[in-house]
């Protein structure tokens, strides 16, 4: 009814024959089969047709499925014969041999406005018998009729009229100007949920952010479904205000739900992953990891996808499913690490002395830390060096510093020692046979 504007947009599209099909007879208007029981006596404000709309909502409430389906009966009756005067109108005008006067017109735009609050009554009863119950081809039937007179009304009128009923729709108070309020309402409700869904995100922020043990991505993930949740449920309370029935939404929303698993099985595989790896925490925001191969630092995650910067500074986009079904390498996991070196002597030089060497580096080192204690050994004789195994530990992001810095330090502390760091060598003997022995083994 509200949207009666558009709908004169739309309905000339729709092949009339269809609505004909959805008008129940006069027969079957007394009472849908599904619904039978014996009669009762409705109030006689039930069927009055010039009750309130929002006092036929309250009535309606204590009715049971059978008066329901009653005061359908009834109602139907009463915009049948509301429709009919509106029929007869427009037989008027249509006779007029092609100059119908302005006052036929008018008359016809006067039932039509007439009839609208009758249709919202009787939309109003159907709403509540479905509710409690009513037969569903039964209702169905009682709401295609509705659109059915619509639809042929649309398609049997000139454009004058047409074009009447329209301006009259839009100038109504409950007409167009309800529907320009309800619109500016809805504005205005938008802007303000924009800022409470701000207001609730900033509040849960500060709650998430004393919660231990919570990893940034989980954080932000859950700031991110507090702040849409906030805006759904509100424009949700502000549609029921505005007398939207919102019930169909969640019908549609599950259908299209249904339709998208089948349509997008990867990106909620994905999405099952991101909820996997934001409750599990392999890595958090900042961390450096290897992911299957790929290796760099943990920029940002979303539900869908992390995005990782290698360390010549490649974006790397990986899908959560890859990231979750992958071996998984957090290397700035812990706050301290291990750095293994390997420096080789010559079998000339003197053991004691390089081992000594090298606790000393490791020891005035001041980012190396004293426990766990720094490891120095003996740990293999190649074919080419005795090996020392160094092992220090160090804070996660002072690993790098230390490794060079070490290393370094090594290869000119040796040098000062006089100790050499042999490189891999291969000793070849060349036996040259005598002549005599050569004739011989022609």
């Amino acid at each position: 009814m509200r949207f009666m504007a558009l709908a004169f947009a739309v309905v000339l599209f729709i092949v009339p024959a269809a609505a004909q099909e959805n008008a129940p007879p006069a027969a079957e208007a007394a009472a849908p089969a599904g619904d039978a029981a014996p009669e009762t006596q409705l109030p006689a404000a039930i069927t009055n047709p010039d009750i309130p709309d929002s006092e036929l909502k309250l009535r309606l409430v204590p009715l049971t499925k059978q008066e329901l389906a009653e005061a359908a009966a009834a109602w139907l009756g009463i915009v049948k014969s509301k429709t009919e005067a509106v029929s007869e109108a427009m037989i008027a005008v249509a006779a007029a041999d092609g100059s119908p006067t302005d006052a036929q017109r008018e008359r016809v735009t006067t039932l039509t406005a007439e009839r609208k609050a009758l249709f919202d009554n009787y939309a109003d009863v159907i709403r509540a018998w479905e509710l409690k119950g009513g037969d569903p081809d039964a209702v169905a039937e009682y709401k295609a009729y509705q659109s059915a007179i619509f639809i042929d009304e649309v398609r049997t009128s000139d454009f004058k009229t047409l074009l009447n009923r329209a301006l009259e729709w839009l100038t109504s108070a409950d007409g167009g100007v309800e529907l320009g309020l309800d619109i500016i309402i809805i504005v205005i409700a938008i802007a303000a949920l924009l800022v409470v869904a701000q207001m609730v995100r900033r509040t849960a922020g500060r709650a998430i952010g004393r919660v231990p043990n919570l990893s940034k991505l989980l954080q932000a993930f859950l700031l991110v479904v507090v702040y849409w949740a906030t805006i759904a449920i509100g424009l949700m309370v502000v549609l029921s205000a505005l007398g939207v029935d919102i019930s169909p939404l969640f019908a549609v929303v599950g259908g299209a739900s249904f339709i998208l698993a089948f349509a997008l099985q990867d990106t909620l595989g994905n999405l099952a992953a991101g909820l996997m790896i934001m409750i599990n925490r392999p890595f958090d925001e900042g961390d450096y990891v290897d992911i299957g191969g790929t290796a760099g630092t943990v920029q940002k995650m979303n539900i869908v996808s992390t995005t990782v910067t290698t360390p010549d500074n490649q974006i790397i986009l990986v899908p959560n499913g890859k990231v979750w079904g992958n071996i998984i390498t957090n290397v700035t996991g812990s706050t301290t690490r291990r750095v293994d070196f390997v420096f080789g002597i010559s079998y000339s030089d003197s053991v004691e002395k390089a081992q000594a060497l090298l606790e000393t580096i490791v020891a005035e080192h001041p980012l190396i830390l004293s426990e766990p204690a720094p490891v120095v050994r003996v740990n293999a004789l190649n074919e080419s060096s005795v090996d020392f195994i160094v092992r220090p530990w160090t804070r996660g992001e002072d690993y790098w510093t230390v490794y060079w810095d070490i290393t370094r330090a090594v290869k000119e502390r040796f040098d000062e020692a006089g100790i050499s760091i042999p490189f891999p060598q291969r000793d070849i003997h060349v036996h040259q046979a005598s002549a005599s022995n050569s004739l011989a083994a022609e």
